[in-house]
């Protein structure tokens, strides 16, 4: 590989959100890579910073053409420039959309398990979340459609914010189901707010399907949100996209965006995405087979030597969902007997919505020493939850 993805970074007494946890803690939880960006991405912010001033900042053609030749090239969809409004991040845009494009108390529909800051988004805002779980049968999870239209047919639904593709559960949504979503959501007048931020983690040979790609439908009965920083790991640059074709929403949504003061970039935001995009597709190819291989070594480890636990296959995402199989407690008590016993501090499904319940959530986004340290502790809390909620039984 051209690329180091085996040396550890302390990232310790740096400020970081995950890794601000006790002395001999392992956190692999929050989505969050424990990779340093691109090299590219790294000397286009050092020249920039090497300019010392850092006054206010427009949004320049750059950044309209690296978005558009990234999608038309990795995706194979042809955005418009005028479809592309900036803002600092992608949950700061679902916030700023529910606000703009729904009213309070009506209901925003979300595919649980899901990624749970979607319920702050709603909640926060005085909408309510109506859920449409996920079905799981076996390993698998799919869409249950008889549901969704129920609960699309619910004349106080108008929203439906639709992760793709899906985190946690590591899921491609397909053609045909993206399609039928659009179909529905348009049938009952429910806006599509589709955020794509993993879109760009896919196992190697997958692609991800943009939603509005799929048809006029689609495309003009929705909102998407993209961006670099899961991909290239820049969550604290603030940068981030929202792509809307239709232009009567797009000029609602860009009126949202901007009485929330979330459409201006910082000094690094614009010049951190463009290198990105223009420089960055060879770190990370090589970063998706990293991750990978990552992956199926933690698979075939849980296999093999934790029987608690079981891997739902993954198509995307550096996340791994964890189906907690012990006979007693819930996995949110084996999150937290793992962490007290061992310092492993992953993430409890309960916390994703409804059916989360029975899982765990382990980011496999580091260094491979540090992922087998990670499932050492994971074997050694899970044998000992095990072993404990079984002399409770006696």
């Amino acid at each position: 590989m051209k690329y180091d993805f085996d040396t550890c970074v302390d990232r310790r007494n740096t400020d970081s959100l995950k890794w601000d946890v006790a002395e001999g803690e392992l956190p692999m939880w929050v989505a969050d890579m424990d990779f340093p960006t691109a090299p590219e991405v790294q000397e286009a912010i050092r020249e920039r910073a090497a300019h010392g001033v850092f006054g206010y900042c427009v949004i320049p053609d750059e950044w309209y053409e690296a978005y558009t030749d990234w999608w038309e090239r990795r995706h194979g969809f042809s955005m418009e420039r005028d479809w592309l409004i900036f803002c600092t991040g992608v949950v700061p845009a679902i916030s700023s959309i529910v606000r703009k494009l729904t009213t309070p108390a009506e209901k925003v529909l979300v595919q649980p398990p899901v990624y749970n800051i979607f319920y702050n988004s709603i909640l926060n805002n005085g909408r309510q979340a109506l859920e449409s779980p996920l079905l799981c049968g076996g390993e698998r999870y799919e869409i249950d459609f008889d549901d969704l239209e129920r609960k699309l047919a619910d004349p106080q639904t108008s929203l439906m914010i639709l992760c793709n593709p899906h985190n946690p559960v590591g899921k491609i949504w397909s053609r045909s189901e993206l399609e039928r979503i659009g179909e529905l959501c348009a049938k009952y007048h429910v806006l599509v707010l589709s955020d794509e931020i993993h879109c760009d983690l896919t196992e190697p040979g997958c692609g991800y399907i943009p939603f509005a790609s799929v048809s006029d439908v689609c495309r003009d009965n929705s909102v998407t949100c993209i961006a670099p920083t899961k991909a290239f790991n820049l969550a604290g640059i603030q940068t981030a996209a929202v792509a809307v074709p239709d232009r009567t929403l797009r000029h609602k949504v860009w009126r949202g965006l901007n009485t929330d003061e979330i459409a201006e970039p910082n000094a690094f935001a614009v010049t951190a995405a463009v290198a990105a995009f223009t420089q960055g597709g060879a770190w990370l190819d090589e970063l998706r087979e990293y991750i990978s291989r990552n992956k199926k070594l933690a698979a075939d480890y849980i296999e093999s030597e934790i029987p608690q636990l079981r891997a739902v296959p993954s198509q995307a995402t550096y996340l791994m969902w964890l189906r907690c199989l012990t006979e007693k407690g819930t996995a949110a008590d084996a999150a937290a007997y793992v962490r007290s016993r061992t310092g492993l501090y992953l993430s409890e499904g309960g916390q994703f919505g409804s059916g989360g319940e029975d899982f765990l959530r382990l980011n496999t986004a580091c260094p491979r020493r540090v992922l087998e340290d990670g499932l050492r502790r994971l074997k050694a809390g899970m044998s000992g939850y095990s072993e404990a909620a079984a002399a409770s039984r006696d």
